[in-house]
């Protein structure tokens, strides 16, 4: 990393002031301080009666242009949502009876529930470790969903060859990208769907999602939830027929928490400034510091999980360290407001 990227992320870091070693932005991001500012700004306007919804939907637009800048994609191909399920569920409904989805086992459920759920209408669904999606991917695979970095443990999907694999079947791919967008760099221009919640890597607030695809797999979904927001033109959509939906990606929109747009555009504004392959450069860096100390291999993901005892557990609470357990196993994130010394710190907690 070079002295400006550094000086970047330094100047970042200032806009955060936890009151404890936090790591766990696998859970939820911190807020930082001007993303704070725009949020009471928000609050009070409502509070004086002074808030206009309408005056929200620049803002928006311009979170639509920042995600798509990120994501890699041009912004006509970014829809707005409050939850990934709600994304994943638009994607789910519109597969086939018959049709087969593969996923992988121990996926998140946001990721798997809609497709289980779509069962009972003749949809087939298999879990597979993650490692082995690639070669799973058969003639008779409708769609892949995975996600880019498992919450469970950080794992790292096998995307390059199961990008390739799909492509070889005919298959599309679905990529949750909740736990990588922020910190790992990822083209989304030629997946199928990607989708998104932002209250984690991209340092927002809960309340709102995107979900991002290629022209030909956007064009083959219908609105889950058609709605006024998704309208032609929004504020002359609110009242009665006919059905006037916007084109491209916003036809799919969800009416927005605009607190979390509001929310999000300054968030995603400071990511930018610092970079998001500097950021991940540094994410992972913190994690393999942690995985080297604890005698684990490198693995380049910004999400490290492991054993411990319930007394080394009890020592990392009574140092004010904030990490998660998941699936049994301590799980600890590290994000740009993170050091060196956070990692030190927790590595002396767990050996006591």
């Amino acid at each position: 990393m070079d002295d400006s990227s550094r000086a970047r992320l330094r100047s970042a870091r200032q806009q955060f002031s936890a009151e404890n070693t936090y790591l766990n932005t696998a859970t939820h991001g911190l807020t930082p301080h001007r993303t704070l500012r725009a949020l009471e700004r928000h609050t009070r306007e409502v509070a004086a009666g002074r808030f206009s919804p309408a005056d929200t939907d620049p803002a928006i637009e311009r979170v639509r242009a920042a995600y798509a800048r990120v994501s890699g994609v041009s912004a006509d191909r970014v829809a707005i949502g409050s939850h990934v399920a709600q994304l994943v569920g638009t994607v789910a409904a519109g597969l086939a009876p018959g049709s087969e989805v593969l996923l992988a086992r121990e996926e998140f459920t946001s990721v798997v529930f809609p497709f289980l759920n779509r069962q009972k209408d003749g949809v087939r669904v298999r879990e597979v470790p993650l490692e082995h999606l690639p070669e799973e991917v058969g003639p008779g695979t409708s769609l892949v969903a995975v996600s880019a970095v498992q919450s469970a443990d950080g794992a790292l999907a096998p995307l390059h060859d199961l990008t390739r694999a799909c492509t070889d079947h005919g298959a599309r791919l679905l990529v949750d990208t909740t736990q990588s967008t922020g910190w790992l760099p990822l083209d989304a221009d030629r997946i199928d769907y990607t989708v998104c919640s932002t209250f984690k890597w991209l340092l927002g607030t809960r309340g709102a999602a995107l979900l991002t695809g290629t022209a030909e797999a956007l064009a083959a979904l219908d609105p889950l939830a058609a709605n006024w927001y998704a309208g032609g033109d929004r504020w002359e959509s609110l009242y009665g027929g006919p059905l006037r939906l916007a084109e491209r990606a916003r036809r799919l929109d969800l009416p927005p928490v605009w607190s979390a747009w509001i929310a999000l555009e300054e968030s995603l504004a400071l990511l930018e400034e610092v970079g998001i392959a500097t950021v991940g450069e540094h994410d992972a860096a913190l994690g393999d510091r942690f995985r080297e100390a604890m005698d684990m291999e490198p693995a380049g993901s910004a999400i490290v999980s492991l054993p411990v005892s319930e007394d080394a557990m009890e020592r990392v609470d009574r140092e004010g360290i904030t990490t998660a357990v998941r699936d049994g196993r301590l799980r600890a994130a590290f994000h740009l407001y993170n050091d060196e010394s956070d990692v030190d710190r927790l590595v002396k907690a767990l050996r006591g």
